[in-house]
């Protein structure tokens, strides 16, 4: 099974590097896709991400599962709509949003009077997106972090690919930045929900766990 991969904010496709090479492993190719509205040269808001995450799945050739982390789950939610090739969502510790719905509506927040400039990424980002990852490779990620404008955040969806696409919703339950409460009740968008108890970024902590976990889900 091809799988098409989204990253959050401010985080490159290389993010997946280490999720890509068990997956190759397990049989099943992959891509990673380079959000626009993430730097270094950041530009656009939901629809130029939306439309990223389209063209890669549109690219591969035969079915897909499309995965989304973290904000990378409303530009799926978006881009995915309406293709054929595209047999299944999985949201890990993501967004669900359904339409008319943007990350500050999600968290009950009015929308910013301006949604220029850049959201900021925190004042820790190690504790908050790595706790459990192994230092050399944490600090790498932090090392790798971008701009990430706060337009596509305030965007609102025009199309909920998971009313239509079976979807699997990972909530990481030792998660230090996006709450697991809000998982909790995003996962009930989804068909089916699983549970890792693992930081915000499993990709990089557990990789191997997370490909397997997502091998059954392909082959489900």
């Amino acid at each position: 099974m091809n799988f098409v991969l989204v990253p959050g904010a401010w985080h490159l496709p290389s993010t997946y590097d280490l999720l890509r090479g068990e997956l190759d492993a397990l049989g099943h190719p992959s891509l990673a896709v380079k959000l626009p509205t993430t730097g270094p040269d950041p530009r656009g808001g939901l629809r130029e991400d939306a439309a990223a995450v389209r063209a890669a799945i549109e690219a591969v050739d035969g079915p897909a599962v499309v995965l989304g982390h973290s904000y990378g789950g409303i530009p799926v939610t978006e881009g995915a709509a309406g293709l054929p090739n595209v047999r299944h969502l999985v949201y890990l510790a993501a967004y669900v949003p359904d339409v008319d719905e943007s990350m500050f509506s999600i968290h009950g927040m009015p929308d910013p009077e301006s949604a220029e400039g850049l959201f900021p990424i925190g004042d820790d980002p190690r504790a908050q997106l790595y706790a459990d990852v192994p230092a050399p490779i944490g600090e790498l990620a932090v090392s790798r972090l971008v701009d990430q404008r706060v337009q596509p955040w305030a965007d609102r969806t025009t199309a909920a690919a998971w009313h239509d696409v079976p979807s699997t919703y990972i909530v990481t339950t030792e998660d230090a930045k996006f709450p697991v409460d809000l998982q909790e009740r995003l996962a009930t968008r989804a068909k089916d929900v699983r549970r890792m108890a693992t930081s915000h970024s499993p990709f990089l902590s557990r990789p191997a766990e997370l490909a397997a976990i997502l091998d059954e889900i392909a082959r489900g």
